[in-house]
């Protein structure tokens, strides 16, 4: 294989790549679709109007997908991918149709919970790196990142007027409906991951990897990168219909938000890809983001501000969801990697549950500028941590040519 077709995606693995991340995208659909209405909508529910339990609702999905990623992980590098994805899907489907037939903020909450446990990510996040060379991985992890960012979008732009139609058990409904479906990918579509070759190994307990000092920095990472955007969707919803724009029309500032940041990030995945400088970029993002949040603080006076500092975060919040689990993969020991990704998407989705809970409560003691200080202040612990952080090799074991 020659130099420049090592870096180019077979059509196996694009097609591994792209429905795998398709699976990822329907597991944040069932966290994104309500982010846009319900805080607004939840005011309308016994208990809804406690900004607290708010956040707390929001933030349980993750709290749930949290305590389940290492043990389903596990099990997925013991019993295969395919099997575990397909019954957490199962049990996110189950879910969906608990909330949706829900009457009370705690029913809601009872069915995010089960949602949040059907927890594949860790699953089909090791499904993808087994499917594709350590050349290309960060690609195909940018196809996630693209997944989830295209899912947010359609988000915020079908959320408003299906919960006005179907109200907030419609929207349930059909993620536990487009869960079935996904079980039908998994099943007939996604190919196999080809054969891989590992070298003998020592084992190593979990407790070594979860420690293991390039992979601790990784996993602090997404623990404040996903508690920083539950935290901003905490506030943004309220303070874009407190200055008079309809829940209906917020995807007029959303959209357009997540498209700015995919401009920014194919450029900089392909950067670091080619000059080795991945961790160099994550730095750099992490830099932007400081400042960024400062900026959050002080310029939320209109919506067009609004709009220019969403802008900004999903141009940094893009880059930083292809790279972190890319560079996961490359420095996981391959015969524990969904364990390691299964840690990893622990602390991602602790995240989400921190800062929906800690969004709340820091807006309903000190308002919403405390809580971007906060975010800033995160931020800045991170950038600290990933100050020592050296690039993975390009070299690694690749799976087998089909």
């Amino acid at each position: 294989m020659t130099a420049q077709n090592a870096t180019r995606m077979t059509s196996r693995e694009k097609k591994s790549s792209i429905t795998l991340a398709s699976i990822f995208a329907l597991r944040m659909l069932g966290l994104f679709v309500i982010l846009p209405v319900f805080a607004v909508y939840a005011h309308d529910l016994p208990g809804g109007d406690d900004a607290f339990m708010v956040g707390l609702t929001l933030g349980i999905y993750g709290l749930a997908q949290g305590v389940l990623q290492i043990p389903l992980g596990a099990a997925s590098d013991r019993f295969g991918r395919k099997p575990v994805i397909i019954a957490g899907l199962v049990v996110f489907a189950a879910g969906s149709l608990i909330a949706a037939s829900a009457d009370t903020i705690w029913g809601i909450f009872l069915g995010r919970a089960v949602q949040g446990a059907g927890a594949i990510s860790a699953a089909v996040t090791a499904f993808i790196s087994d499917s594709v060379r350590h050349a290309v991985i960060t690609r195909a992890m940018a196809m996630v990142g693209a997944s989830i960012g295209l899912t947010f979008a359609l988000s915020m732009v079908i959320a408003p007027p299906l919960a006005r139609l179907w109200g907030l058990p419609g929207i349930f409904l059909l993620t536990g409906v487009l869960a079935v479906a996904a079980v039908f990918v998994v099943r007939f579509i996604v190919p196999e991951a080809p054969g891989r070759h590992h070298e003998p190994e020592p084992d190593k307990t979990w407790r070594e990897i979860a420690l293991e000092p390039q992979l601790l920095r990784l996993n602090i990472g997404i623990f404040v990168l996903h508690a920083a955007l539950m935290a901003v969707f905490v506030v943004i919803p309220t303070r874009l219909t407190e200055m008079g724009l309809p829940s209906e029309h917020h995807w007029w500032v959303y959209l357009p938000a997540v498209l700015a940041g995919f401009t920014v990030m194919a450029p900089l995945i392909i950067i670091g890809e080619r000059r080795n400088a991945v961790v160099r970029i994550m730095r750099w993002v992490l830099g932007f983001f400081c400042a960024a949040f400062v900026l959050f603080a002080y310029l939320m006076h209109s919506i067009w501000e609004i709009s220019f500092l969403l802008g900004l975060f999903f141009s940094g919040f893009n880059v930083l969801e292809a790279t972190l689990p890319s560079l996961i993969s490359r420095l996981a020991p391959p015969r524990d990697k969904g364990l390691a990704l299964g840690i990893y998407n622990t602390l991602q989705n602790f995240g989400l549950f921190a800062g929906g809970a800690l969004g709340g409560w820091i807006t309903l003691h000190w308002g919403a500028e405390a809580v971007f200080f906060t975010c800033a202040f995160a931020m800045l612990l991170w950038l600290a941590s990933a100050i020592g952080m050296k690039e993975p090799p390009r070299s690694g074991r690749e799976p087998e040519e089909a």
